[in-house]
């Protein structure tokens, strides 16, 4: 696999328009920042990190979040921006703007994963990972 974010989007993506509560998803260091980004920003509902003693990869349980009227997920769109083969960086002067202020942009930055406000306040730049709302 070239791209494993891109994968992890892909399989919360997929998830939801099933309508699944509960994903998993092979675990990394950087899989678990996003996950703990997703949920401090209310996007998921809850997660847990699961270690297996057969294998050296882990898993990440993920259970998504849904209105309880109309069953409408809090994630509208998962949007993969930098990719291997063209990397997207940006300044903390052009940080992007999602959905004029409503979502959220994930960077990976020298002092770690954070999203376009918490880089942005601490004026630091880095390679825009991906896109939520």
């Amino acid at each position: 696999m070239t791209d494993p974010i891109a994968d992890y989007l892909t399989r919360l993506r997929n998830a939801i328009k099933a309508q699944h509560r509960v994903v998993e998803i092979p675990s990394s260091k950087l899989k678990k920042e996003i996950t703990k980004i997703l949920f401090d920003q209310g996007y998921i509902l809850n997660y847990k990190f699961v270690e297996n003693e057969d294998s050296p990869v882990g898993t990440i349980k993920i259970a998504l979040k849904y209105d309880s009227v109309d069953k409408v997920s809090a994630i509208k769109s998962l949007t993969r921006v930098s990719r291997p083969g063209l990397r997207q960086y940006t300044g903390y002067k052009d940080m992007p703007r999602v959905l004029n202020g409503l979502g959220i942009a994930i960077l990976s930055t020298s002092k770690g994963v954070m999203t376009n406000k918490e880089a942005k306040a601490q004026k630091i730049g880095g390679e825009v990972l991906c896109y939520v709302y």
